[in-house]
């Protein structure tokens, strides 16, 4: 869904934009051709990341998660911003490098690190949980009911030998694999480990807690989730402000709402896209603009 990123940031092309997961850089290349005296600043935290950056006098590359934006937009634009771009998850050359251990499709060790600097992999988490913490993980962030019969089995597993690559974990998972369903569940599992790993649900968060004070009025903020989890905090920012969905209201009892629902549900992408790109296929974008 570019072209509706892009849509969505209604570029001003002397603006100033925030591209917070920076990743192959395309995303970052379609702002960068809407803008004339405008400036990008793209945030990625992956080292790989950093090869793709563009050398234009318009575009500044940090290095840095972007839990930190607002530290590093007031350090490097020292002005608030005209739009803010987050599209979250995995990228796609994340996914499709076999020793990231991201895909449930390649033989890689279980690392699943989006810094490769951080010091928790999944093969410390699959290792090293006790087994209720694991249960926790795989039932909150993988949304799996038999999460403690998963842990279990993990546990065993590692007693015999540690679990040290993704074909580890899925031999050690194999029981819970319904037929016709493998690929599903596997999904379920490797996201709650990647969440748990990248403290995912956190820093996406710590996020949103600071666009409203980055964006100017007027300003857009265009998110792009994968998953209920990330979806339903987006959302519950756009529509309030905070975490839980509760609008306050002032003491006349009238709503004190920092953002305008550009989407009032989300967009989601074209049977078109889909086909062309399965990754796609539970892709959410959800536009708002500060009041």
């Amino acid at each position: 869904m570019l072209k509706e990123c892009i849509d969505g940031l209604n570029i001003n092309p002397e603006g100033v934009y925030v591209d917070v997961t920076f990743g192959g850089g395309g995303h970052s290349r379609a702002i960068l051709e809407h803008l004339k005296g405008g400036h990008l600043y793209a945030f990625d935290q992956d080292a790989d990341a950093a090869k793709n950056a563009f050398d234009d006098e318009r575009f500044t590359f940090i290095p840095q998660n972007f839990r930190y934006m607002k530290n590093f937009v007031q350090l490097y634009a020292g002005t608030k911003v005209d739009g803010i771009l987050a599209d979250l998850g995995v990228s796609s050359y994340q996914f499709d490098t076999p020793e990231k251990g991201f895909s449930t499709r390649f033989e890689g060790r279980l690392d699943m690190r989006m810094n490769q600097n951080a010091p928790v992999d999944a093969a410390n988490v699959v290792n090293t949980y006790e087994v209720a913490a694991l249960a926790s993980v795989f039932s909150r962030y993988g949304e799996l009911k038999n999460a403690m019969a998963i842990a279990r089995d993990i546990e065993q597993a590692r007693e015999a030998q540690p679990l040290e690559t993704t074909t580890d974990l899925k031999n050690a998972v194999a029981a819970h694999l319904p037929k016709g369903m493998e690929n599903k569940v596997l999904a379920q599992i490797f996201q709650a480990l990647r969440i748990e790993v990248n403290n995912e649900m956190e820093v996406l968060e710590t996020f949103l807690g600071q666009c409203a004070e980055v964006l100017k009025p007027g300003g857009r903020l265009v998110v792009m989730s994968y998953h209920s989890l990330e979806d339903r905090l987006v959302k519950n920012f756009m529509r309030s402000g905070n975490a839980s969905g509760e609008i306050e209201k002032d003491f006349f009892g009238r709503q004190n709402t920092p953002y305008i629902l550009i989407t009032r549900k989300p967009i989601v992408p074209s049977d078109e896209e889909v086909t062309e790109n399965g990754r796609a296929r539970s892709a959410k974008l959800r536009i708002a603009e500060l009041r």
